[in-house]
């Protein structure tokens, strides 16, 4: 993948400051220049949220009402992201929540339209990660993801191999907001939490991370991140 992204015509965002990412006004520690690690979530930054059919798509094969369906879906998620239940029982509860039974066959169709609906990535925000990757910056990920939808990223994404820690919290077995999910991401990057900026879509998962001492910026877009980035290296 090309590292020119964004902007009009494909003119890269992070223009020359991104490919040094040290200089004069850069902070210094040790005798050396300490660009902050930035640790990012994956739906609403790297990847999309669930697209309209992919959400179609589960209720369909759920044959459930909508807003019941998704009040279930999201009452019972955390455990699931935070791997304390299977997909079986997550969709058993889900369907005890609804007054209906799901046998295997449909738990298992119901595993495939949820991967399928979180599948579609941002190819802005790739691009982004692999040069800043590729100018020295150390980048981490922080996920709600639950194991299914993992092994679907790691299976058809190799640009997963830039970041430095992978924390899906399926795996940590601790999810956002809780505050051990940053500080899991604290100690696997080696880091103090002042020198980590959280990047997130969710208000709620930015004030947990600066809650334990990370700097935090509530994505929106890329070009804004990038400016918001360039501020804390000394360069805004």
């Amino acid at each position: 993948m090309s590292s020119s992204w964004g902007g009009q015509g494909g003119v890269s965002f992070l223009a020359g400051w991104a490919r040094t990412i040290c200089t004069s006004r850069s902070p210094i520690r040790d005798g050396r220049c300490d660009p902050l690690t930035v640790l990012f979530d994956m739906f609403g930054v790297l990847a999309r949220h669930q697209s309209v059919e992919g959400k179609d798509r589960l209720v369909r094969v759920a044959g459930a009402p909508v807003t019941a369906f998704w009040d279930a879906y999201w009452a019972r998620r955390h455990p699931y992201d935070r791997g304390d239940v299977t997909a079986e029982e997550y969709w058993n509860e889900v369907a005890q929540d609804l007054g209906v039974r799901f046998d295997r066959e449909r738990v298992n169709a119901l595993v495939e339209a949820d991967v399928a609906s979180w599948r579609e990535i941002d190819p802005t925000m790739v691009a982004l990660v692999e040069e800043l990757v590729g100018a020295g910056r150390r980048v981490g990920l922080l996920s709600n993801i639950p194991e299914e939808l993992a092994v679907h990223y790691e299976a058809h994404h190799p640009w997963l191999a830039h970041f430095h820690v992978r924390a899906f919290s399926c795996r940590i077995r601790r999810a956002k907001p809780e505050a051990e999910a940053y500080l899991w991401c604290r100690d696997a990057l080696g880091v103090e939490a002042d020198r980590i900026l959280f990047v997130d879509d969710r208000l709620e998962n930015v004030r947990a991370a600066r809650e334990v001492g990370m700097h935090g910026h509530v994505f929106t877009d890329a070009e804004l991140f990038v400016q918001e980035l360039a501020r804390w290296d000394g360069r805004g």
